[in-house]
């Protein structure tokens, strides 16, 4: 296989699911590796380092969660979960331990192709502040160095609390963050008041964005776990002019 292909580890023990993945992935140009226990997929992890882990939480021998854990002991490799565990604990509780996004089976190719090429393009910027200084997604764009964000060009007025909420959403675009992730980040703390006030701020933040359904949903709420800021049309920038 050509060696610039990304290399995605599936970790899943349902033989046919894991040959539709592969399928799939392969014939989108991704190089797919399978391993059908947790302790098959550590070891092919440790020996092939792929840039992205599909990873079943239901393994014969150990809990994927064990494996997110593992890995992110020491790698920042994105991590996509890919279980029939549908509750919301399950699914905060995977975010929590490190894994960048969560989807429930049955499930779309598109879908799953989207949230691949999501999370490759996180780990390709490193999961911090865009190169250049600069975020743009569809019409929304922020600046920063200046602390500033823009919604088709034109300057959004926010809170501090409200662009810190935004700032850090947008570095971590394409991955839920769950709203205890969000609070420890913004306020420190992550009792059930905090939780209220991140929610607050987030109906100030989608008005003023504009936000309304169908329309300049740049922020998605992962409903009972947390939000996701758009990650689509993210790239890096040099920073912007001043927008008059």
């Amino acid at each position: 296989m050509s060696n610039n292909k990304f290399k995605v580890l599936i970790i899943e023990d349902e033989a046919n699911i894991c040959s539709f993945i592969q399928t799939l992935l392969e014939t989108n140009g991704y190089q797919a590796l399978v391993a059908q226990t947790c302790v098959m997929g550590m070891t092919m992890f440790i020996s092939y380092n792929p840039d992205l882990v599909i990873l079943d939480l239901g393994l014969p021998d150990r809990d994927g969660l064990d494996a997110i854990r593992s890995i992110r002991q020491k790698y920042l490799t994105p991590i996509i979960v890919l279980s029939a565990r549908t509750t919301e604990q399950d699914k905060i509780e995977a975010l929590d331990l490190g894994a960048n996004d969560y989807i429930t089976k049955p499930f779309g190719t598109g879908e799953l192709l989207a949230r691949v090429r999501a999370a490759l393009r996180v780990n390709r910027y490193g999961g911090g502040s865009l190169p250049g200084g600069v975020f743009s997604a569809q019409d929304l764009t922020i600046n920063y160095e200046r602390r500033k964000v823009f919604v088709d060009g034109q300057e959004v007025r926010l809170t501090q609390t409200e662009y810190n909420i935004v700032a850090f959403l947008s570095e971590h675009a394409g991955r839920v963050m769950t709203y205890a992730a969000i609070v420890r980040a913004i306020w420190g703390d992550t009792d059930a008041s905090s939780t209220k006030k991140l929610q607050v701020n987030m109906a100030n933040i989608r008005k003023k964005l504009g936000s309304r359904p169908g329309s300049n949903t740049y922020i998605l709420n992962e409903l009972g776990v947390g939000y996701r800021m758009i990650e689509e049309d993210a790239k890096p920038m040099e920073p912007a002019e001043e927008t008059k």
